[in-house]
């Protein structure tokens, strides 16, 4: 039986196109901010286009693509918004990077059940900040507002980039041999990994957010720290020495990334003394009594990436990527493998 109704409209099915527009128009300077020689074109067209640099003899693209995960749990906790765009930024443009690829355009994806502009702005700016600390253009992207598919005070991120690198400058991890040295690249925290079972561990130990933690940071704002963008430092690094092979620490942690970026033959074995582990994660390994196996698999543990470089040229990659703000450490060898042994070691 069909009854009548007033005439409805998008916003009284819960989508408000007038606060879209609004955050459009607070987005479009801090995406200005990012813009680099080769966009054509600005905010508002149906395809982003971006020409390709005439600095590349024959370029290659490189893309990839990454959340925040549940980490936004945390930010939705604190109600803090300005950083995890800076999360979103880094896992894409760090995976790329590690192929020898300059990071040229970034797009978002930001997915609410209702629109709070100002909140989604905040978000953004982290973004347009995380494009800018890795010299790539916020290109484009997407707000959907979609009730009922998600709860009215919370939001998901998504993102891409996608960068260029010479075809005869890919680091692909094929020179990578016997006696070179693994250089650990300090990281700013957990990053964006690990954040179930550190949402897990708060939850056991009972332990409050927004107790002072460290220095004058609360529990919360340590686990938030945005993750570091190596982007400048190690494009900087790259033309200085020859770096054989580049590894992101994410999920899977130190364990499961390094071997990505390594041929059959060898194995990676670090020495766990070589570096200190930032506070935060020897807290989680306490408080979740954590194994050091599991805390190698699922944290970056102190180490955000890894480069392998020959041993005469460790000394100049340490001292280049100090000049650019990164410390790093000497953290092991490359050492020959059985077939059956695992490809990184930790003692």
């Amino acid at each position: 039986m069909s009854g009548k109704h007033s005439q409805l409209t998008y916003r009284d099915a819960g989508v408000d196109i007038e606060a879209g527009d609004a955050l459009v128009e607070r987005i479009k300077p801090m995406a200005k901010r990012t813009m680099r020689p080769e966009v054509l074109g600005g905010i508002g067209g149906f395809g982003a286009l971006f020409e390709v640099s005439k600095k590349y003899k024959n370029p290659v693209m490189v893309s990839g693509t990454d959340g925040v995960g549940t980490k936004l749990k945390l930010a939705f906790r604190m109600k803090k918004h300005d950083t995890v765009g800076i999360d979103l930024v880094a896992m894409s443009v760090n995976d790329i990077l590690v192929s020898g690829a300059e990071p040229a355009f970034f797009l978002d994806y930001f997915a609410c059940g209702k629109l709070d502009v100002g909140v989604a702005a905040d978000v953004i700016k982290g973004v347009a900040e995380g494009c800018e600390q890795a010299g790539c253009a916020l290109i484009g992207g997407e707000t959907a507002e979609m009730p009922g598919m998600y709860d009215p005070n919370e939001y998901d991120l998504a993102g891409f980039a996608v960068g260029l690198v010479d075809k005869d400058k890919i680091i692909d991890g094929t020179k990578v041999a016997k006696g070179d040295v693994v250089i650990g690249l300090a990281s700013s925290g957990p990053h964006s990994n690990g954040f179930t079972l550190i949402r897990k561990v708060i939850a056991v130990s009972g332990a409050d957010l927004f107790e002072p933690f460290e220095g004058d940071k609360t529990l919360g704002q340590t686990l938030l720290e945005p993750t570091r963008i190596y982007v400048k430092p190690v494009l900087a690094t790259l033309a200085k020495v020859e770096v054989k092979g580049l590894a992101h620490i994410t999920g899977g942690g130190l364990v499961e990334n390094i071997p990505r970026v390594l041929p059959d033959g060898v194995a990676a074995k670090l020495v766990a003394s070589k570096w200190t582990m930032p506070w935060v994660f020897r807290w989680l390994r306490k408080q979740g009594n954590i194994e050091d196996a599991e805390m190698h698999r699922t944290f970056n543990c102190g180490i955000g990436m890894v480069m392998v470089v020959s041993r005469a040229d460790a000394a100049a990659t340490i001292a280049s990527l100090a000049a650019n703000g990164v410390e790093a450490f000497e953290i092991g060898e490359i050492v020959a493998r059985n077939p059956d042994d695992p490809q990184t070691v930790i003692v």
